[in-house]
């Protein structure tokens, strides 16, 4: 099989796109020694690895905007668009976490997660630009762009009754919307929770595929990897049967999403954040009671996708969305269970 990494001109290590064969390490690029690698500083005390001045001789590392289960986002300076007059040569630049960089299947990982996100062209999609590997340091990093603005997870803690009906809308509308889009392009997303949505100065962002995966047939040159090794997901938001070990799929994503609704309209997580299946467990469902500021006629819409069973989970994102664009005209009120 052909290398899939070449240097261009620069000495920057280039990643071609994946073959139709896989590698059989699953992994997409190889390092080569470097005569003269960057002096390496250490950016945070929080047990994230030194990195570099300068990746990949262009992009100078700033700050630290936020670190996950498995990477870590800084801000930094593209070096070549600033030589060219760019009056905003910024990036957001993400790396593995050092637990994770020693394994080929995480670095097959962040490449999927480039793919994926450059696969959804959409307004409320973060926008990726490139996936580069420094071969000095050894790293591999995604570019995109650089959001100004708020996490949901931050706004929360502003705002710990929850939001009025009309900013509650001006969030979900396009959240959902960007939802219903990556499912009917075949991805789902398979880690939204606050974190990953961002309100910026260009609107509301869903970011960070990095667990998602695309279905069957859908890039089908990416290996289909499994992500239950890494142990990322965030509890309080994946669904019963993810924790069980069962595919995900874009269901999962839906009661995440929910979660991420309710706790917008209340100020609180529906169950407080006990994982889904501790929360099945204690009948936490059945003292749902509709936050004050939803419409009594989107309740029906929402607690659906908050159903712990699968199959009763049955809305996807576009008919939660229609609800909340029309909630009088929503269908299902009468068929669905109060819990009072």
């Amino acid at each position: 099989m052909t290398n899939p990494v070449h240097s261009n001109p620069d000495g920057q290590a280039v990643i071609d796109s994946p073959r139709d064969e896989p590698p059989a390490d699953l992994t997409y690029f190889a390092f080569t020694p470097s005569e003269k690698p960057e002096p390496a500083r250490v950016l945070t005390s929080a047990g994230l690895s030194a990195m570099p001045d300068i990746l990949a001789n262009r992009y100078r590392i700033e700050r630290l905007l936020g670190a996950g289960g498995m990477g870590a986002v800084y801000r930094a300076r593209d070096l070549l668009a600033e030589q060219y007059g760019d009056p905003d040569p910024y990036v957001a630049l993400k790396v593995l976490n050092p637990d994770f960089v020693e394994s080929p299947d995480a670095s097959a990982v962040l490449y999927s997660e480039f793919c994926l996100t450059r696969y959804l062209r959409h307004d409320n999609v973060l926008r990726v630009h490139g996936f580069h590997v420094d071969t000095s340091c050894q790293r591999a990093f995604i570019t995109m762009e650089l959001m100004r603005g708020l996490t949901l997870d931050k706004m929360l803690c502003e705002r710990p009754l929850g939001l009025p009906w009309k900013e509650l809308r001006e969030i979900v509308l396009p959240l959902l919307d960007a939802l219903a889009y990556a499912h009917a392009r075949g991805v789902v997303h398979g880690d939204i929770k606050p974190s990953n949505i961002m309100l910026s100065e260009e609107g509301v962002r869903l970011f960070d595929f990095g667990l998602g995966q695309a279905e069957e047939g859908i890039l089908s040159g990416l290996p289909h990897l499994s992500r239950e090794r890494f142990n990322a997901w965030t509890p309080g938001y994946a669904a019963p049967e993810l924790l069980e070990h069962h595919s995900l799929t874009a269901r999962t994503d839906i009661y995440a999403v929910a979660c991420v609704i309710y706790e917008l309209a209340s100020g609180k997580h529906p169950f407080r954040h006990l994982t889904s299946t501790q929360a099945r467990d204690k009948h936490l469902d059945c003292g749902l009671r509709v936050p004050a500021c939803l419409p009594n006629p989107c309740w029906p819409a929402l607690q659906t996708a908050l159903a712990f069973d699968a199959g009763a989970r049955a809305i996807t994102a576009g008919q939660m969305r229609h609800a909340f664009t029309s909630p009088s005209s929503w269908p299902w009120g009468g068929k669905i269970r109060k819990p009072w």
